[in-house]
């Protein structure tokens, strides 16, 4: 049963093409598997602290493809990650987004008040995005929901961010030196 889950489920996200949210070129000597959640603020300081470096050093010159992996930690992080799947153009520039504006959506007593300042400030930046749709994506929802299990699964991911570089887990503290000497020894 499992098997034909599995299968079926490749299958729907070969149908519905949804795409992987990644930086840098496809063929890089280091792929690099980020696995975050939008509302987590370890992963908001990797984007505003070690990812300006990480693209500039690593990415821009084709050393590394930098792939984001969905491990939403609560609701608003899968509904902004499935937000951002939504839309397989501008993934990346929602993903930016959203942290570099996370205090001003993560804050609401309910679910009902994060989706709404999640729905603002994504119409703030005008991505043109059908929100509705997109939340309610059962197709995208699962896409988001795998990712997840994988990373429990295939690499024991307990924690955001955690990165997987050339499938091996970065168990050293994250920071950018640190970042830089792994992926130095592996040019």
């Amino acid at each position: 049963i499992i098997i034909m889950f599995l299968f079926s489920t490749a299958v729907i996200k070969a149908e519905n093409n949804i795409k992987r949210i990644y930086e840098g070129n496809e063929a890089s000597k280091i792929t690099i598997l980020v696995y975050e959640s939008l509302t987590c603020s370890h992963c908001a300081k990797f984007h505003s602290d070690i990812y300006p470096s990480l693209k500039k050093n690593f990415i821009d010159k084709g050393h590394v493809k930098l792939e984001y992996r969905n491990f939403p930690l609560d609701l608003a992080a899968f509904n902004g990650a499935k937000i951002a799947h939504c839309d397989n153009n501008n993934g990346v520039e929602i993903l930016h987004f959203l942290y570099k504006n996370q205090n001003k959506w993560v804050k609401g007593n309910t679910i009902e008040e994060l989706n709404e300042n999640l729905k603002k400030i994504l119409n703030s930046k005008n991505f043109d995005l059908d929100y509705t749709k997109c939340i309610n994506d059962k197709n995208i929802e699962d896409f988001v929901l795998e990712d997840r299990i994988e990373g429990v699964k295939k690499y024991n991911v307990s924690a955001t961010p955690t990165l997987i570089i050339n499938n091996e887990k970065f168990e050293k503290p994250l920071t950018y030196k640190n970042l830089e000497k792994t992926l130095e020894k592996l040019l």
